[in-house]
């Protein structure tokens, strides 16, 4: 059994890791920021500084730990209001992530297990499902803050001897979740129109619990050492055939307009949204042979059960 730190332990992703490395035996601290968030078999520790300014010295006396899971981060959207979005990303995940492994290192952590996201890679895949060793090229604030992120983790490992493992994954969904595949769920919900049906480009996502267990993988099996890791679902589908599939799971009819990709590009650039719209309408699929040769990993649920379990909280809260 080890001694496990989660930070963001109360947040959509962080939940579901702290309830499989609980159900795996070990013994589960849960960095938050506010208290009474935690799921149950969870030691809470109330951190409330702004990037976890003050980690070390709050840091609980006697407290020592195996690994941590790093789950915390400002997250990615698509109108963000920051007058220097690169700053604020950088001032949390970059600066933040590295106070936590000074911290945890300093307290006995031998392993940190960062999440970082596929956005550190690229925006599109180019022919081919990105691989962990392919150049990276992040497009926005976001992928520029992950990957320097993955950066200073290693170097800081490098000097230290932390054992640092990068996990990258897709669009994250499942119960809980928000920004932009929530307000998809609530369109096809109210039957609303989308103009998706021409658009074929694939996407590679991930369901939490298929996350969660891959990252609880990472933090205890010894194989993970110093790796780079891209976790997926095994199904990359278009964008149609997502919305096809909520619809079904809500039993809600999806209302599909087949509109022409270079009408969609020309709605972008109308609107300010050209960015959104490549995104949208080019293929993001993700390579996960490595961490199946490596850790033997395979995603737990399909697509089709994340979804189904993703539909039913919808439903049952909206």
């Amino acid at each position: 059994m080890s001694r496990i730190l989660v930070t963001g332990a109360n947040g959509f992703v962080g939940r579901v890791v702290c309830r499989e490395l609980v159900r795996g035996g070990h013994e589960v601290i849960g960095l938050v920021r506010r208290a009474g968030s935690c799921v149950d078999g969870v030691q809470e520790w109330v951190h409330d500084s702004k990037d976890f300014s003050g980690l070390g010295a709050d840091w609980p006396q006697g407290l020592s730990v195996d690994g941590v899971v790093h789950t915390a981060a400002r997250v990615h959207v698509m109108r963000d209001a920051a007058l220097d979005p690169l700053a604020e990303f950088r001032a949390t995940n970059v600066d933040g992530s590295q106070r936590v492994a000074e911290a945890a290192y300093r307290h006995g952590a031998r392993r940190m297990v960062f999440v970082s996201s596929i956005k550190a890679v690229a925006e599109t895949d180019a022919g081919q499902p990105l691989r962990e060793d392919d150049p990276t090229s992040p497009q926005d604030a976001y992928g520029r803050s992950k990957l320097e992120a993955e950066q200073a983790l290693a170097s800081f490992g490098a000097r230290t001897g932390l054992d640092i493992v990068i996990v990258r994954p897709p669009l994250v969904y499942g119960p809980d979740v928000r920004a932009n595949f929530l307000s998809l769920m609530t369109a096809i919900a109210r039957g609303v129109p989308l103009p998706f049906g021409s658009i074929g480009a694939r996407r590679s996502i991930v369901y939490v619990g298929n996350l969660a267990q891959a990252l609880a993988q990472c933090a205890t099996d010894p194989r993970a050492a110093r790796g780079c890791f891209h976790v997926a679902d095994r199904d990359a589908p278009t964008v149609a055939e997502l919305a096809r599939s909520i619809g079904r799971h809500l039993r809600k009819p999806t209302r599909l307009v087949p509109m022409p990709t270079s009408w969609l590009r020309a709605a972008g650039w109308l609107m300010g949204r050209t960015e959104s719209v490549d995104r949208l309408v080019g293929d993001l699929r993700v390579d996960t042979s490595r961490i199946q040769t490596v850790l033997g990993w395979q995603p737990p649920y399909s697509t089709d059960e994340g979804l189904a379990a993703t539909a039913e909280w919808y439903s049952s809260t909206h």
